[in-house]
């Protein structure tokens, strides 16, 4: 009897092993850190990536901390947010645009970062391919330098007597810069004048706008990062007033207000970067995943824009877009 009844209690206690060492393991609890330049959105948990890591199973308050951190545009903000979320030795560091890359990854080569938007990080020195980033670093980009010639084509298909395009951007980002650049070398094989407008804090823009008053150009062109994307609104509304078209690299000044976008859709391209944090979280070495491009893009029209700015736009130009706001 004793024999029997040890054996059962032995066979019970087996057979609750796996049960406990998965209620240890689901217990677990991981800590991302979080650094962007632009500002807090009314709900942080409801941005890009957090909605898609809840369908992987990670749920804040529950196994997931995330500590973030917005610069609201202050450049110099980063490097202090980078040592802050270090210092809490996250299990991974999430970095949304290149400033923000460029400060976690210049302030730890240990903890691994994912990145969101770096704009070009091969030609930054951010990673050393796309196919293999080694370090630290891996995550999504939304290849815009190489869409700069396509956005140029179109506005001037928009704009056919297209003469002088001011470029606003942000000067303090090197991969922004690297697009202004792009930008200047097609619009010289397109015979088009290009306005350099750079800016480095939410400040500068007042000057833009007066240089864009005193020296008007044909139509303008963003370069979308955190602090012209903190701007937009702003932006939007100078160039209405002043009756200029202007061509931007995602949908949201479009939505706004503004003429014309064309470029990846964001929202989905950013939910990818859920992707790199499980495997993280699971194992896998940064340095080790290809980091992801876009595959799709959009071309986005606005024609009440169009129309209060008196443009007849082509019907083939029109044809082609995947979405037109009347």
């Amino acid at each position: 009897m004793r024999r029997r009844r040890f054996i059962t209690v032995l066979s019970g206690a087996a057979l609750a092993w796996p049960v406990c060492v998965g209620a240890q393991q689901a217990r677990k609890t991981y800590r991302i850190g979080y650094c962007f330049l632009g500002p807090q959105p009314p709900d942080p948990r409801q941005a890009m990536p957090w909605p898609t890591l809840r369908e992987l199973g990670y749920v804040e308050g529950g196994n997931l901390v995330v500590e973030r951190r917005f610069a609201a545009g202050r450049r110099e903000r980063l490097a202090g947010f980078a040592a802050e979320l270090i210092a809490m030795k996250p299990n991974v560091i999430l970095a949304q645009g290149g400033q923000s890359a460029e400060a976690v990854t210049t302030a730890t080569r240990d903890i691994p970062v994912v990145v969101m938007g770096a704009g070009d990080p091969v030609g930054t020195g951010l990673v050393k391919s796309l196919a293999r980033p080694g370090g630290n670093v891996t995550g999504v980009t939304e290849i815009s330098t190489e869409l700069s010639a396509k956005r140029l084509q179109l506005l001037k298909e928009a704009v056919p007597a297209l003469a002088r395009v001011a470029v606003l951007w942000n000067a303090a980002d090197r991969a922004m810069t690297l697009r202004y650049r792009e930008i200047a070398a097609v619009a010289e094989t397109m015979h088009v004048e290009i306005r350099p407008l750079g800016v480095r804090e939410p400040e500068d823009f007042d000057d833009a706008f007066e240089a864009m008053r005193r020296d008007r150009p044909d139509a303008m062109f963003m370069i979308t990062d955190a602090l012209t994307g903190l701007n937009r609104k702003r932006i939007v509304e100078f160039v209405a007033q002043i009756r200029l078209p202007a061509v931007y690299e995602v949908r949201d000044p479009v939505a706004d207000g503004g003429l014309m976008s064309y470029g990846p859709n964001l929202r989905d391209l950013f939910a990818r970067s859920a992707y790199f944090i499980d495997r993280i979280l699971k194992g896998a070495k940064p340095g080790d995943l290809p980091m992801e491009q876009p595959t799709k893009f959009e071309l986005v029209i606005n024609l009440r824009t169009a129309k209060a700015l008196g443009l007849d736009m082509p019907p083939l130009l029109l044809a082609r877009a995947d979405e037109v706001i009347e």
